[in-house]
């Protein structure tokens, strides 16, 4: 018998207990033929979004105590490259895709129309968007009255109002998924390339010899295309008509367009707007946008058997299945948790990394310190709103039309003010 052996067995902390026990629960609840993988994709992608948001905005703060909005990609040239991992958009549809084409599968097979079907999906949607934006229509007032200046205010709308422009685009390719799965019976893994020339061609136009005779508006030709482009890769996927030869083919294919367009065409390396430039990647999409999201829908499926191997384990699958079931909420919530911690910092005067401008590397270092607090403020409040995410089964008619009115009126105030 050695020291060792008449030592006190270790036990788990509490904490790690209760977390133990509570992914077993998990993974014993998840269905055996659960896609894990495709949950496991979306939840890096919803987290995306949130990082993406408080590490490539940030605020500026007047001398009256008002905060503007601000981005250290105006100052920070190396944030960039950050924008390419942050910016997963294309993750989010290609996932999005492959899902919508399996759940309209099985609507189908039992006895639901397609209209029964996108009514669903739609205000599954709608729901935590209404109720996002009626609950500020109710703070504006509020905060005001508490001494908020306007200027903050205003800040605030825009930076509410700026992730919600993707519901509507994805409300949009949403209602167009049995078109994608018509296209994919005909085309294949192909279908997905006359978006792509598509919007080439609308880049050629407006950056190309002819620009300056192309009007200004040129550009929202973009749109659909820019983002059915994933979407429909999805599609193809969940159909069967996407393997690992087209994913290889994406990944190569993207990777040597995206490096074409930045070193040969001069595309902005940002993937989203930079203050005081003209020319962006992502409002509307450009095709450097469309590189990028062929990469990433490339490596998506060329890791999605190894991915799901991985979330076999208890420990890693219980935090997916939370991220998933909180989607909406943290894609609504998360600007107004950075903006929970953000005004009453303003109050404190210039605090790095919060309230201080976004122009130096100690400010990139001071905002990495404030990320953990932004995640607990988002907690705090998904734990108040995330009923706003479920069927409002037990709100009566009158309470709806007054969320509303009070959304709309939200909604009127913000592009007032963007």
């Amino acid at each position: 018998m050695t020291s060792s052996d008449l030592a006190p067995a270790r036990t788990p902390a509490p904490a790690r207990a209760a977390f133990h026990r509570a992914a077993l629960r998990v993974d014993a609840a998840t269905p055996a033929h659960r896609d894990r993988a495709l949950d496991g994709l979306r939840a890096l992608a919803l987290l995306a979004v949130p990082t993406g948001h408080w590490l490539l905005g940030g605020f500026t703060r007047s001398p009256d105590g008002a905060l503007h909005n601000a981005s250290p990609l105006s100052s920070l040239g190396f944030f960039a490259p950050v924008s390419w991992v942050l910016q997963m958009l294309g993750v989010f549809f290609l996932v999005g895709g492959h899902a919508s084409v399996l759940s309209l599968r099985r609507a189908t097979a039992r006895g639901a129309s397609t209209g029964d079907w996108l009514r669903g999906r739609l205000a599954r949607l709608g729901r935590p968007v209404l109720g996002v934006t009626a609950v500020w229509a109710l703070l504006l007032p509020l905060l005001q009255a508490a001494g908020v200046p306007g200027a903050t205010l205003r800040t605030a709308a825009v930076l509410v109002v700026q992730p919600l422009w993707f519901v509507g685009v994805y409300a949009g390719v949403t209602a167009l998924t049995p078109y994608c799965v018509r296209a994919t019976r005909r085309l294949g893994g192909w279908a997905a390339a006359p978006l792509l020339a598509s919007v080439a061609v609308v880049d050629l136009l407006r950056y190309g010899p002819w620009s300056a005779s192309m009007p200004s508006w040129l550009g929202l030709a973009n749109l659909l295309p820019g983002w059915l482009f994933a979407y429909q890769l999805g599609v193809s996927w969940g159909e069967g008509r996407l393997g690992r030869r087209g994913g290889r083919l994406l990944l190569a294919g993207g990777a040597a367009l995206f490096a074409v367009l930045l070193v040969a065409f001069h595309y902005p390396a940002s993937m989203v707007g930079v203050p005081g430039v003209d020319r962006t990647n992502s409002h509307p999409p450009s095709l450097l946008v469309v590189a990028l999201a062929a990469v990433q829908c490339g490596a998506a499926v060329l890791l999605r058997e190894r991915l799901g191997r991985w979330l076999r384990r208890p420990a890693l699958w219980a935090p997916v299945v939370l991220v998933n079931l909180s989607a909406m909420t943290i894609f609504c919530w998360h600007q107004s948790a950075m903006l929970a911690v953000a005004v009453p910092g303003a109050a404190l005067g210039t605090v790095p990394g919060l309230t201080g401008a976004p122009d130096s590397p100690g400010w990139a270092l001071a905002r990495l310190c404030w990320l953990p607090l932004f995640a607990v403020a988002l907690v705090g409040i998904g734990r108040l709103t995330r009923r706003l995410e479920a069927p409002w089964t037990g709100v009566p008619r009158a309470g709806r039309a007054v969320a509303g009115a009070l959304a709309a009126g939200f909604a009127v105030y913000a592009l007032a003010v963007v």
